[in-house]
């Protein structure tokens, strides 16, 4: 099971990973613009379509998994905190078999819009021909991030009999 929970672990690092890329390049990207704007009078065409198309979709939602894998995301747990930790452990893992089957469906639909978006190769209304469907995986992806890191919080809460 350590084997398990630790490839999920390290599948999530990737989306981590591919998130800071995006986060770096589109800094490097809008820098540029932002410099040739001001010293040549110029831009370069397409920023605003690549940076609210590509670089934020691929930074938000690769990323999810590692959040959830950390325990980092918001949560309100003001009342199961006074709550018996067996009762604590029964919210825990009905929460976590929730997130499977919400994270579950989110991908699953995720997916078919995907590949429906690249069989029509969408594009978005621009002043140029911009595809979008390369960025509709991003969302799949993270989707199954999440999904697994909720799987793997749930193993490991049942392995240490404790809500994490």
């Amino acid at each position: 099971m350590s084997f398990l929970i630790q490839t999920i672990r390290w599948l999530n690092i990737g989306g981590l990973t591919l998130s800071a890329i995006a986060m770096l390049v589109m800094m490097l990207h809008i820098t540029l613009d932002v410099g040739i704007r001001y010293f040549f009078n110029g831009q370069i065409v397409g920023t605003l379509e690549v940076v609210s198309f590509y670089y934020m979709v691929v930074l938000v939602f690769l990323a999810l998994g590692y959040v959830e894998n950390r325990n980092e995301n918001i949560r309100v747990d003001l009342f199961a905190q006074m709550m018996p930790r067996s009762a604590q452990l029964a919210l825990y893992i009905f929460a976590c078999l929730a997130g499977l089957v919400f994270f579950g469906m989110l991908f699953w639909q995720s997916l078919h819009d995907a590949i429906g978006s690249t069989q029509r190769k969408e594009d978005a209304m621009s002043n140029f021909t911009f595809f979008i469907w390369p960025a509709r995986w991003a969302l799949p992806l993270g989707f199954a991030g999440v999904f697994l890191a909720t799987a793997s919080n749930l193993l490991k809460s049942i392995a240490r009999r404790q809500a994490l």
